[in-house]
C-alpha cells in the first residue's frame, strides 16, 4: 500500500468510528426495536394505515414545506440586499438576523407564547384596541411562526455566502441587453443562487421535520410527528411504535428532499 493511500485511511479513520458509533449503530438499533414489539416487522402496516399518524405526518410535511417557502423567500431577499448594500450598522443587522441560532426551540416557543399566547402582546393590543381576542401561539400558525424564526438565519447565511460568489459582470451583461430587474432575478441570479437555495432549503425543512422543543412549548393544539412520538416513547411507553413512527419520519423526510433536489438539479439543467 502507497504512502498516500495508508495516509488517506488514517485520516478517514475518525469519520468512520464517529458514522459508526453516532449515526449507524443508533440507526440500527431504533430499526430493530420498531420490530420488537407484538406486531413484529406488521407494526408498520398498522402505523400506515393510522389515520391520526397519517394525519400527524401530513401536518408535520405542510408545516415544514411552507417554512421552508416562506424562509426561502424571505431570507433569499435580505440576502441579495446585504450583501449589494454596505450602509450604517449593517454587521449589527446581520447579527440580529441570525441571532436566533442561539436559541434553543424551548425558548422560540415561549417567545412566540409571549407574542400571540392568551396574555401576549397582540391578544394585549388587539383587546385594547379593537375589544377583540387574538390568541394564536398553541396553534399550527403558531408553529409556523417558530420555527420560521430559526430557519431564516439557517438559510440567510447560506445565501448570503453563495450571493457573494456572483459574478456582476452577468447582471450587468444581461441589463445591457434589455432585461429588466425581473428578468435579471429570474434568468441569472436565482439560477446562481439555485444550488445554495436547494442546499438551505432542504436544511430548513428537515430541521422543521425533526423539531420538538417548540412544538412541546406550544403543543395545546398542535398534532405533528414529533409530539406523537414523544407521547408514544413516555406516556405510553409504546417503545416499538414510537420507533417505526421515527423511522417513518426519517425516510419521508428523506424522500421529500431527494425529489426536491432532483428535481431543482433537472430545472437548473434545463434553464442553464
Amino acid at each position: 500500500m502507497r504512502a498516500d493511500d495508508r495516509f488517506t485511511l488514517l485520516a478517514a479513520l475518525p469519520l468512520a468510528i464517529f458514522a459508526g458509533a453516532f449515526l449507524l449503530l443508533p440507526l440500527a438499533r431504533l430499526i430493530m426495536a420498531s420490530g420488537e414489539g407484538p406486531s413484529g416487522w406488521a407494526l408498520y402496516g398498522q402505523v400506515l394505515a393510522n389515520p391520526r399518524y397519517m394525519r400527524a405526518l401530513g401536518q408535520t410535511v405542510a408545516v415544514s414545506g411552507l417554512v421552508s417557502l416562506a424562509a426561502l423567500a424571505v431570507a433569499t431577499t435580505a440576502a441579495l440586499f446585504l450583501v449589494r448594500r454596505r450602509f450604517f450598522g449593517r454587521s449589527v443587522l446581520i447579527g440580529l438576523l441570525t441571532f436566533p441560532l442561539a436559541f434553543p426551540g424551548v425558548v422560540v416557543g415561549f417567545m412566540i407564547i409571549l407574542l400571540g399566547g392568551r396574555q401576549g402582546l397582540m391578544n394585549a393590543l388587539a383587546r385594547d384596541l379593537f375589544d377583540a381576542r387574538l390568541v394564536f401561539a398553541y396553534s399550527m400558525t403558531g408553529l409556523f411562526l417558530g420555527y420560521l424564526y430559526f430557519s431564516i438565519p439557517r438559510v440567510l447565511l447560506t445565501v448570503m455566502a453563495a450571493a457573494e460568489k456572483l459574478d456582476p459582470a452577468l447582471e450587468e451583461a444581461a441589463r445591457s441587453l434589455g432585461a429588466g430587474p425581473v428578468a435579471v432575478l429570474r434568468d441569472v441570479t436565482l439560477p446562481g443562487l439555485a444550488p445554495a437555495l436547494v442546499a438551505s432549503g432542504a436544511v430548513a425543512f428537515a430541521t422543521a421535520m425533526g423539531a420538538f422543543g417548540t412544538a412541546f412549548t406550544l403543543a395545546t393544539n398542535i398534532d405533528v410527528l414529533p409530539m406523537v412520538i414523544y407521547t408514544e416513547f413516555t406516556l405510553a411507553a409504546n417503545i416499538a411504535t414510537a420507533a417505526a413512527l421515527s423511522v417513518v419520519l426519517g425516510l419521508v423526510t428523506w424522500a421529500l428532499l431527494f425529489l426536491a433536489r432532483s428535481f431543482a438539479g433537472a430545472a437548473v439543467a434545463a434553464g442553464g
